[in-house]
């Protein structure tokens, strides 16, 4: 195991035994530029940057990460993710501080409830390092502590109420902030109710605080499957012999892993660094999940690219190296609209007799459609374990006797009453 802390004398006093407690890593964060001077170098001028930046989003950066970062190099991949930078203070008028308007489908603080069937319960505003990428930062990092256990039980009974909800997905600040004890109260809480199938975690600390992932901790996980665990690896650099350490701890607890990567200007917006990570991801055996376009949230403007640089990734990808090393390039829309895959596309045209695709080699080809395009319902019984209250989108032309679907605002429509009512006066 390599000791990063040995780069810099601020840890040369450090024992293994602190360096690899999880809870020393927390109360040793990096939260003042007096402590950050001592692991990097920066002019006096950038020094006042990084000050204004403070003023949007708290910094914390785990020793452990601030040892893997290049201490000469302000473009450094890692350094610009963990380092404020008076860019964040530059808001733009298409930015918004709640840009997936999670409050707005919150009926309870700390519980999102957006889709149909699954919530997403923040149990914490803590992370070990705050991102300066975070689309959450109107919320990570306001107290830097956990919420009270009175609002966790809240969220805990309005999903036991609410029998469509089948998936939970606990996030925060990152849930692995969390003492064990508090995490196994809320997991098996969650484990008790009955309606629930799955159970989810979204940390990064295996890649900032990788000592967390202690055998204790997998062991008490191992205990409430099916549980699936989503990261957030960004660049190849942030894959070290203890990151993979913490994520081999997972796995061979039987927990799958996934990675979410933000696609993040400068940072990993190249199809080959792209293409080196989620290959790394897989030896490691994690799953590239999502790779997602930048929020609009407020302030970080200077890391979104144009949403075809996303597609030009993929395009680079598929084909290009094994389809599970292939992440869904993903747009988490604005306004609450949940995530919409965007992607190169494959299908030239169709008709009822044929369909013309292209592959990642520019090879065009023909595939026949059959003959007899007709569907019959097997009266199988399934659709039935789906009540209608749950049709949404295009299921209701599915499902229903619908013949369109047409949003409110219409212009059109709001013509037509204004006729009607002129009409009966």
């Amino acid at each position: 195991m390599r000791r990063h802390y040995q780069k810099t004398s601020l840890y040369k006093n450090v024992t293994p035994e602190d360096w690899n407690d999880w809870k020393w890593q927390m109360a040793n964060r990096i939260t003042s530029i007096e402590d950050l001077e001592q692991v990097l170098s920066f002019s006096p001028d950038e020094r006042q940057d990084i000050n204004r930046g403070l003023q949007r989003l708290r910094m914390a950066i785990t020793p452990y990460y601030a040892t893997l970062m290049k201490p000469d190099d302000p473009d450094c991949p890692l350094r610009r993710q963990a380092v404020p930078n008076i860019l964040e203070t530059r808001i733009k008028n298409s930015e918004s501080r709640d840009p997936l308007h999670e409050e707005k489908d919150s009926p309870l603080p700390g519980l999102t409830h957006r889709y149909p069937d699954r919530v997403l319960l923040l149990v914490t505003d803590q992370c070990s390092m705050y991102c300066r990428h975070c689309t959450r930062r109107r919320f990570a990092g306001q107290t830097d502590q956990a919420l009270s256990i009175n609002k966790i039980k809240m969220g805990l009974n309005y999903i036991k109420q609410h029998k469509e909800i089948r998936d939970v997905l606990i996030s925060g600040g990152d849930p692995f902030c969390l003492p064990d004890q508090r995490l196994e109260f809320i997991l098996s809480s969650l484990k008790d109710i009955k309606h629930l199938e799955i159970l989810r975690i979204g940390t990064r600390t295996p890649v900032v605080m990788p000592q967390r992932i202690t055998e204790e901790l997998c062991t008490m996980l191992k205990r409430y499957q099916p549980l699936y665990i989503n990261t957030h690896f960004n660049h190849p650099t942030e894959i070290t012999a203890e990151a993979e350490l913490a994520c081999a701890r997972l796995v061979d607890a039987g927990i799958p892993l996934g990675n979410q990567s933000v696609l993040l200007k400068g940072i990993n917006d190249c199809p080959y660094i792209m293409k080196k990570l989620v290959q790394r991801l897989l030896q490691i055996r994690v799953r590239p999940y999502y790779l997602y376009q930048c929020d609009l949230s407020e302030g970080i403007e200077h890391f979104r690219t144009p949403v075809s640089r996303g597609i030009e990734i993929i395009e680079m990808l598929r084909g290009h190296t094994s389809g599970l090393a292939v992440p869904t390039f993903v747009v988490d829309a604005p306004g609450g609209g949940g995530k919409i895959p965007v992607g190169p596309q494959y299908q030239i045209s169709n008709s009822s007799e044929k369909t013309i695709l292209r592959n990642y080699e520019g090879v065009i080809c023909t595939y026949t459609e059959p003959e007899d395009k007709s569907h019959t319902c097997r009266n199988c019984g399934i659709c039935e374990d789906f009540p209608e209250y749950e049709y949404r989108g295009l299921e209701q032309l599915y499902r229903e006797e619908r013949i369109a679907l047409i949003p409110k605002s219409n212009v059109r429509m709001k013509r037509r009453a204004m006729n009607n009512e002129f009409g009966q006066a």
